[in-house]
């Protein structure tokens, strides 16, 4: 795994009403610090990334639908420098990954019609120091093709 990445199982409790999805407590060992959280949505086949942030701390969990997140390190200091790593984030696999800063990352909608992942970051979104780059076209040696095993 990359240097400084979690993906850390997370509780449901189903009952007849419906399930509650835990994601993140401030009593977590892993938290750090709470800057802002937001919803994402990702359509089925797009792709959303790459993307870095300069300072923060990404804490993903996937609430609805499935999706394919992916990252990548170039960080130079990194004893992980070069590495990329898949997470499949859904229903059968409930996590948390946290994603420190400067690690590239992107993630694919898998579901239909949409999934929602959640993010918890540790400082509020400032687009001024994060970095985005086409996720078909950059250094990134990673292709976003379904590859049949």
């Amino acid at each position: 795994m990359i240097e400084g990445v979690a993906v850390i199982p997370l509780q449901q409790i189903p009952d007849e009403r419906g399930t509650v999805m835990h994601m993140l407590r401030r009593t977590d060992a892993h938290f750090t610090e709470f800057g802002e959280i937001y919803f994402s949505t990702v359509y089925r086949g797009v792709v959303k990334g790459w993307h870095r942030h300069r300072d923060m701390t990404l804490n993903y969990a996937c609430v609805f639908g499935r999706i394919k997140l992916v990252l990548y390190d170039d960080r130079p200091a990194s004893p992980s420098r070069g590495e990329l790593a898949e997470v499949f984030l859904g229903p059968d696999e409930y996590a948390l990954v946290v994603i420190p800063p400067q690690v590239w990352n992107g993630f694919k909608g898998m579901s239909e019609p949409y999934a929602i992942v959640a993010n918890c970051a540790t400082l509020p979104h400032d687009p001024a120091r994060s970095e985005r780059l086409d996720p078909f076209k950059n250094a990134i040696p990673y292709k976003w093709d379904v590859r049949h095993h």
